[in-house]
C-alpha cells in the first residue's frame, strides 16, 4: 500500500525527532496581556461541547491516549487504542483567532507510544513530531487556530495506519469569528472500520488483523466505535420542526463514507467540513473521505425513525447504522398513508 504523503512527512519528523536530528521543542512560554485562559470542555460522542460565543482566548485541550478492550458489537470485544477511552475521541470546539495549549498524556497502562496530528494545525506534521509520548509521559504544544472548518485529529505514532485503525481518531471544530448559524440540535458522528482476526459476529476478544487492513477489507463498518451505537436508548433525537446539524467525520483509515439519512434531504452540506463556503443545498448523500468531515443540516419535517446509513449499502451489514428518532405531531399534507380504495 503507497504511503500518502502526509504520512510520509509525519513518519520523516517522527524518525528524526528520535535520532535527534530534530532539536527537542519546550512550549513557548505563555504571552503576555489580557487574554482569557480556558479550559477546553469535553464531551463523549454524539454530544457535541456548547457553541463557542467569545472572544479569542487561550484554550488548554487535555487529552489522555488509553488502551482498553470494549465492546464493538454484541458479545464482541476489541482491544481498542483512544483518546480518553472514547472512539471517536471527544470533539475539541474552538475558535479562530484561539491559541490551543493541547497537552496529551499517554496513560501508565499503555503498551505504545502515542502522539496526535489535528489537521486544523498550520505546522509540520500537525503537532505529532512535538507530542510522540511514552507511557506514562505527557507532551504539550500550541498553536494557533488560523483557518475555520471541521477537522480529523488522530494518532500519527508509527505505525501510523494501526494507530487510527485501532481507533484513535475525532474531530476538532474551528469556528469562524461570528460563529455558526444557531440550530436546535447538533450532533457528533463518525464512522470507521475495523479489521478482526475473527469474522464479523465471532464472540470474545478479537484481535487486529493487519493484512485484512491492507486488503481493505474490515469485518465491521460502524458508527462512534461499535455497532448499534447510535441505536436504541444511544439514538438520536430531535422534534418535528427542529433544525439538525450533525458534524460528520470520517475516521477510515481506508472506506470512503456515503453518509445519507433514510427520509431526509439534507437542507445544506458543507463539503469536506469547509466552513465559510457557500453550502451545498437539497442534497441527499454526500461523501466523507477518510481523514475528512462534513456538516449536514436538516429540518426535520415527520415524526417517525429516521437511519443513518453509509449508502454503500451492504455495510448495514457491517453495522454502519444509526437512528434518528423524532417526536412531535405530523403535519398534514407531507407525509401520510392512503387508505385502501381512496
Amino acid at each position: 500500500m503507497q504511503a500518502t504523503p502526509r504520512v510520509m512527512l509525519i513518519a520523516v519528523l517522527i524518525l528524526m525527532t528520535a535520532s535527534g536530528l530534530l532539536a527537542a521543542r519546550t512550549p513557548a512560554a505563555a504571552p503576555t496581556g489580557d487574554v482569557r485562559t480556558m479550559t477546553a470542555q469535553l464531551l463523549p460522542p454524539p454530544a457535541v461541547p456548547p457553541p463557542v460565543k467569545r472572544d479569542p482566548a487561550r484554550i488548554v485541550v487535555r487529552l489522555e491516549t488509553r488502551e482498553g478492550a470494549g465492546v464493538l458489537a454484541d458479545g464482541v470485544q476489541y482491544q481498542f487504542w483512544t483518546f480518553n477511552g472514547t472512539v471517536p475521541g471527544p470533539m475539541v470546539r474552538v475558535r479562530v483567532g484561539d491559541e490551543v495549549e493541547l497537552r496529551l498524556a499517554n496513560s501508565p497502562q499503555s503498551k505504545q507510544i502515542h502522539s496526535i496530528d489535528l489537521h486544523a494545525v498550520n505546522g509540520p506534521g500537525g503537532g505529532a513530531e512535538l507530542t510522540q509520548a511514552a507511557p506514562g509521559k505527557e507532551k504539550v504544544f500550541r498553536w494557533k487556530a488560523l483557518n475555520p472548518g471541521v477537522y480529523v485529529y488522530h494518532c500519527a505514532s508509527p505505525h501510523i495506519p494501526t494507530h487510527i485503525a485501532n481507533g484513535m481518531y475525532g474531530l476538532i471544530v474551528v469556528e469562524p469569528a461570528g460563529g455558526l448559524e444557531a440550530v436546535d440540535r447538533e450532533f457528533y458522528v463518525m464512522q470507521g472500520e475495523f479489521y478482526t482476526q475473527g469474522a464479523r459476529g465471532q464472540k470474545g476478544l478479537q484481535a487486529y488483523d493487519s493484512a485484512k487492513a491492507y486488503a481493505e477489507r474490515p469485518e465491521y463498518v460502524v458508527f462512534n466505535g461499535r455497532v448499534g451505537a447510535l441505536t436504541g436508548n444511544g439514538a438520536l433525537t430531535a422534534a418535528v420542526g427542529q433544525r439538525v446539524r450533525i458534524f460528520a467525520g470520517n475516521g477510515g483509515p481506508n472506506l470512503v463514507w456515503s453518509f445519507h439519512v433514510i427520509g431526509e434531504i439534507f437542507d445544506r452540506v458543507y463539503p469536506e467540513g469547509a466552513i465559510g463556503s457557500s453550502p451545498n443545498t437539497n442534497v441527499q448523500s454526500t461523501l466523507v473521505p477518510p481523514g475528512g468531515a462534513a456538516i449536514v443540516e436538516f429540518t426535520v419535517n415527520v415524526p417517525g425513525t429516521y437511519l443513518l446509513v453509509d449508502h454503500s449499502i451492504f455495510r448495514i451489514d457491517k453495522g454502519a447504522v444509526g437512528q434518528l428518532k423524532a417526536t412531535g405531531a405530523s403535519p398534514k399534507g407531507i407525509f401520510e398513508s392512503v387508505p385502501e380504495g381512496k
